[in-house]
């Protein structure tokens, strides 16, 4: 048994398990247990020391989305997923964490580092839409992984929160799109509302000091492709604080 192996095992008998759901991700750092799972991310922010861009990805898996809009969703994130994976800079500095909102909050990825990402399998569609539960876990994770990089020295960039829903957030939100919408102005979020064909963007554009977007029919894989261009761009920018001009977004909003 290995130092890293003894340590995680010893740990893992003083913390209480907590039950997670059937990933439908492959990692090569997903561990068996909470304490491995602390132990491998400061491993990772001290083996790669590379300027870091947290990236959450909530998506509405809600019973509207069957259908076509799943389908098109599912092959848009794993094209995200390859994209980001294949670009060297990125693969290094982008941190990935994906929450599903169907039925349920489900954190199906916890921030896991892009170059460790090795794949995604189908989310299905069904339930009712808790979106303002969704963002509240992802905004706690947001603040927990900016204070990790802070703990191990590791510079980071402006963290983004990307939202897509077809629908009207079905718990209490509003909290959660307050919280949301006064990071994103105070220059401490970059939060992104999309909307697909049904959503209400009066309620998603709550979610930032910015419009939300709607998608222009069911484009999830031009979306994708610029939010990984993006990730690009902002992972080669000269400093974190510097302002990054993204990529136009005529090739999947609708205008």
């Amino acid at each position: 048994m290995s130092l890293l192996d003894f340590l995680a095992d010893t740990l893992s008998q003083s913390v209480t398990c907590v039950s997670q759901p059937q990933s439908c991700f492959s990692t090569t750092t997903r561990g068996n247990t909470m304490a491995r799972n602390e132990l491998a991310i400061q491993n990772d922010l001290i083996e790669n020391p590379s300027p870091r861009c947290a990236c959450t990805v909530v998506l509405d898996t809600s019973a509207s989305m069957s259908g076509a809009p799943i389908q098109q969703l599912n092959a848009g994130l794993q094209h995200f997923l390859q994209a980001v994976h294949a670009d060297e800079v990125a693969a290094c500095s982008v941190d990935i964490s994906v929450i599903t909102a169907g039925g349920q909050i489900c954190e199906e990825l916890p921030f896991t580092n892009a170059l460790n990402v090795e794949g995604c399998g189908h989310f299905s569609a069904g339930g009712a839409t808790p979106l303002g539960a969704a963002v509240d876990l992802a905004l706690d994770n947001l603040a927990e992984r900016k204070k990790q990089y802070k703990q191990n020295g590791v510079p980071y960039y402006q963290p983004w929160l990307v939202m897509i829903s077809d629908g009207v957030p079905t718990d209490q939100w509003r909290a959660a799109a307050a919280r949301a919408k006064q990071l994103s102005a105070e220059g401490k979020l970059v939060s992104l509302a999309v909307g697909v064909e049904g959503a209400s963007l009066a309620a998603l554009g709550e979610f930032s000091h910015r419009p939300a977007v709607m998608l222009d029919g069911l484009k999830f894989s031009e979306f994708f492709q610029w939010l990984s261009a993006s990730m690009s761009r902002v992972s080669q920018s000269a400093s974190t604080t510097s302002s990054v001009d993204l990529p136009p977004m005529d090739g999947w909003a609708s205008i």
